[in-house]
């Protein structure tokens, strides 16, 4: 959103208390807005008028209108929400996203309604409807992982998949596994610990619990993954980067009917051995044009976490050398 000429637009909501809602607590709100876009925005009544630039002014006013009128639906307007409608509003369309035209890309979930922020989330969520296999490759904190296990958890509540099945390579990031304490599971836990955030996320802990016991959700080392046909399954391979070749291979051919695959990794965290070419970039070499497999990728301006996440991103991906 762009300076220029200054404009205002004034826009009014006739119910008063989801105007309040809108608004935030103690205006936060608007506030998020107003440093996001260098727009102002007063409260009149139940008028809000939004002043600036005239290259702002009608895109803040459309994102306005659209958080009221999500809480006019029962919807619930917080901050994540403002951060993707902002983002949506200065992302140009996507073409690839015809299939969800007609509304809101929504993944319904036991525990919450999740909604892809930007433009490269929307085109990755179509593909995990859509493919039997899909890569999704970029930066930490786009959210890749996080919505493969939210479609994951979907298709298993609707029946469309009998389980879910959650991998990992057992990996040390500059730390030895051996030396920890415990037992094997134990040493493992902590590899397969952001899954399973992101699995309490969508479903109560009862009935995770009991899932995890009968193995309709199963979390483990991607060496477990040998010898296994995965049939009617939803299966995700995370932090694929730090995958092998030869591990690689063994996991995509795992493929057995009804099934859908999902693999995400990020470039720039590669952990294996010096020398040890990874896996997921050997994937993506054979792969690129093999129809039925999709390759999603995400950049900085992708990431879903803290906004000091993408500033440090970008900063790390400007002193890369070439």
């Amino acid at each position: 959103m762009t300076a220029g000429t200054l404009t205002e637009a004034i826009l009014e909501f006739p119910d008063n208390r989801l105007l309040i809602d809108l608004c935030g607590e103690f205006d936060r709100n608007l506030t998020d807005i107003e440093a996001r876009t260098g727009v102002q925005i007063l409260r009149r009544g139940n008028q809000l008028a939004v002043h600036g630039p005239e290259d702002a002014v009608p895109a803040v006013a459309d994102v306005l209108r659209g958080l009221y009128e999500r809480l006019e639906q029962g919807r619930e307007v917080a901050r994540g929400d403002i951060d993707r409608a902002l983002r949506m509003e200065d992302d140009e369309p996507d073409e690839q996203l015809e299939m969800f035209t007609g509304g809101p890309v929504e993944i319904k979930t036991r525990k919450k309604l999740i909604e892809p922020r930007t433009d490269a989330q929307k085109a990755y969520v179509q593909s995990l409807f859509v493919n039997e296999m899909a890569f999704g490759i970029g930066p930490a904190g786009t959210g890749k992982t996080y919505l493969a296990v939210a479609v994951g958890v979907h298709m298993l509540i609707t029946g469309e998949v009998d389980k879910i099945i959650l991998c990992r390579p057992a990996v040390e990031a500059g730390e030895r596994l051996g030396f920890l304490p415990g037992t094997q599971e134990e040493k493992v836990d902590p590899y397969m610990q952001p899954l399973m955030d992101a699995l309490n996320d969508f479903l109560p802990g009862k009935q995770l619990a009991k899932m995890r016991e009968e193995k309709t959700v199963e979390i483990a080392p991607l060496a477990f993954m040998r010898g296994r046909t995965l049939s009617n399954a939803f299966v995700v391979l995370d932090e694929a980067q730090n995958a092998t070749t030869m591990q690689m291979k063994m996991f995509l051919t795992r493929l057995g009917e009804g099934s859908r695959m999902v693999i995400t990794g990020d470039r720039t965290q590669i952990d294996l051995p010096r020398g040890v070419p990874s896996g997921l970039a050997d994937a993506e070499r054979l792969l690129g044009h093999v129809p039925g497999i999709s390759f999603n990728y995400f950049t900085a301006k992708d990431v879903v976490r803290h906004p000091l996440v993408a500033a440090i991103i970008e900063a790390y991906e400007a002193d890369t050398p070439g």
